[in-house]
């Protein structure tokens, strides 16, 4: 696996951004010891989607792949009084644990868990989506994005995380099923007359797609 980011830029970074809020603070410790830990989204990640829905003051948020909830939260900072955010987690196990995190949250009331595969429980979702953040199995990234593209208003965001994939994606014979995928997602984002894109190399790679 290779290492994308200077160790020491990236607690500088973390050093001058905002401070957690001690749930996330709480969500982050406990997801150290989680054996999926490197799926959090992390403190200077965090902050990205927080500010970005503080921005767009959204009043719907669609969250493909909960995991133990710290995303969810950063991104429900921004959400209006009567927003909501619908995540979906198709772990029974990761969900219990978000929806704990979740209670203790004032943006409980906010939040919508389904537990469930994504792939069936989006095109139930009626809903017209300010911001949608895409973090959940690599090999359906495209089917995602298909799925909600179309619901997302123009000017809209849809965020997908792991756009690097490990650095596995810069490699010349690009090897294993989700760096191929996530590769020809990116692909597919970057053809697509739709949309406008910018790829940041934060973590493990965000690419921010704007529906025009």
């Amino acid at each position: 696996m290779m290492e994308l980011i200077n160790k020491k830029a990236e607690a500088y970074a973390k050093n001058f951004s905002s401070k957690e809020d001690e749930l996330l603070a709480e969500i982050a410790a406990y997801t150290n010891h989680h054996p999926h830990a490197q799926m959090l989204s992390g403190h200077v990640q965090g902050k990205i989607l927080e500010t970005i829905s503080c921005l767009l003051q959204p009043k719907k948020i669609l969250e493909i792949g909960t995991f133990t909830g710290y995303s969810a939260l950063c991104l429900a900072k921004g959400l209006q009084p009567d927003g909501k955010l619908h995540t979906i987690e198709l772990r029974e196990e990761d969900a219990k644990i978000a929806r704990s995190f979740f209670s203790k949250s004032l943006q409980n009331n906010k939040i919508v868990l389904h537990v469930a595969n994504a792939l069936d429980i989006i095109p139930t979702l009626n809903e017209e989506w300010d911001i949608v953040f895409i973090d959940a199995d690599k090999v359906s990234y495209i089917d995602y994005y298909e799925l909600t593209l179309p619901h997302v208003k123009q000017n809209g965001l849809i965020i997908a995380d792991n756009v690097l994939f490990h650095g596995e994606v810069l490699e010349e014979s690009i090897k294993g099923k989700n760096a191929k995928a996530i590769h020809a997602f990116n692909k597919h984002v970057a053809n697509d007359k739709r949309v406008k894109q910018v790829m940041l190399t934060v973590r493990d790679g965000l690419l921010l797609i704007r529906k025009l």
